[in-house]
């Protein structure tokens, strides 16, 4: 049953559609060769850029958690606690092109099975900027990236040409896609800010100007939570704190929305999804509501000893999916893929008390 778990996904053939989503587990050879041994299907590099980056000079990421007895959410340490989700104002990645270039290389031909998708990010709104999209494309895909990842999503960027800022601007979208296309030809998946109300819209553009995916979703901007003894954030620097991105199973359920919002809209449409995988459940809701592809991060992050990738993760993964395409009877998760998408409806078509329900208005005289 081994071979089930090979998957078909934007043209590439994954050999199993567990993916480690671009962030800190992806962030340099070092941690793609691990997570590569340890069984992941794919990866998605932490995002490069030509811009310079420059970290935050304290933590870059905390992990959340809470618990029956004391139900507050909190980063502090206590007995009894499970993940409530991580949250980060890491920026992209710090290693320049021309270091992740030769690692690239060697990644690609040290596992010649496994699916590289370099994430990429510039600015928007000039010539100057689309060279820029055209160079780190056309230069990860020369040295072996079986796909791009188009990085429009990032909640800590200041400058408001780059990540969420976009906003899902349509025409921002098409253009950058065209400028892309223009110079290689491999699948391109574009990664959508889901925190805003034109998001079916973005997608609808980024499909009709070439997209072969959508990834969804990143992380969702938040800010840290305050100690009521000390009034201190729970991360901050010098006191002061911004925006950052809220991650793990505590944005499950929304992120689960917004692949089921793109899923009933272009339900021919690949999706790559990502937020709150911890496990096979998890996992299986994204497939259901059309996802064929299945990108993780927090909770890789968390696993003790396993440097950041999920080595234990991935195992379980790729054991207990098989175990549920067994017991099922399923050639693979194309089987059921989507199969919740037309139980998804709108409010007025769940059954009520009575007859008398007008959509929660009152009926005009």
């Amino acid at each position: 049953m081994t071979n089930a778990l090979t998957t078909e996904f934007t043209g590439l053939t994954f050999v199993n559609p567990f993916v480690l989503a671009s962030a800190p587990p992806t962030e340099s050879k070092r941690k793609i060769l691990k997570a590569f041994e340890s069984g992941w299907g794919g990866v998605v590099t932490k995002t490069i850029g030509l811009h310079p980056v420059e970290n935050v000079a304290g933590p870059k990421t905390v992990y959340q958690r809470t618990s029956e007895e004391k139900p507050y959410v909190s980063r502090t340490k206590r007995p009894d606690t499970v993940s409530h989700s991580s949250w980060n104002w890491e920026l992209i990645s710090d290693q320049p092109l021309e270091q992740w270039l030769p690692d690239l290389k060697e990644i690609k031909e040290t596992y010649p099975d496994r699916m590289v998708i370099a994430s990429i990010m510039a600015g928007a709104g000039s010539e100057e900027e689309m060279d820029n999209w055209r160079k780190l494309a056309t230069e990860v895909v020369k040295v072996g990236c079986d796909a791009l990842e188009l990085n429009l999503s990032c909640p800590h960027m200041d400058r408001k040409d780059m990540g969420a800022n976009v906003a899902n601007d349509e025409e921002i979208i098409t253009s950058i896609l065209n400028a892309v296309k223009q110079v290689v030809d491999v699948p391109i998946w574009v990664k959508l800010t889901p925190s805003t109300a034109t998001l079916v819209d973005a997608a609808a553009a980024a499909y009709a100007a070439g997209a072969a995916s959508i990834s969804l979703c990143n992380t969702f901007p938040s800010l840290p939570l305050m100690d009521p003894e000390t009034h201190k954030f729970e991360v901050e620097v010098d006191g002061l704190v911004t925006s950052g991105g809220q991650g793990g199973l505590a944005i499950l359920n929304q992120a689960l929305l917004r692949v089921s919002d793109i899923n009933r809209a272009f339900p021919d449409k690949p999706i790559s999804g990502i937020g709150g995988i911890k496990g096979f459940h998890e996992a299986f809701n994204f497939i259901v509501h059309g996802a064929g592809n299945l990108q993780v991060c927090t909770a890789a992050m968390e696993e003790k000893g396993s440097g950041g990738v999920g080595i234990k993760l991935i195992q379980e993964l790729k054991d207990d999916l098989t175990d549920y395409l067994k017991r099922k009877g399923y050639n693979s998760i194309e089987d059921f893929r989507g199969i919740a998408r037309e139980r998804i409806v709108e409010h007025s078509q769940i059954r009520r008390k009575s007859d008398d329900y007008n959509g929660g208005y009152q009926k005009s005289a």
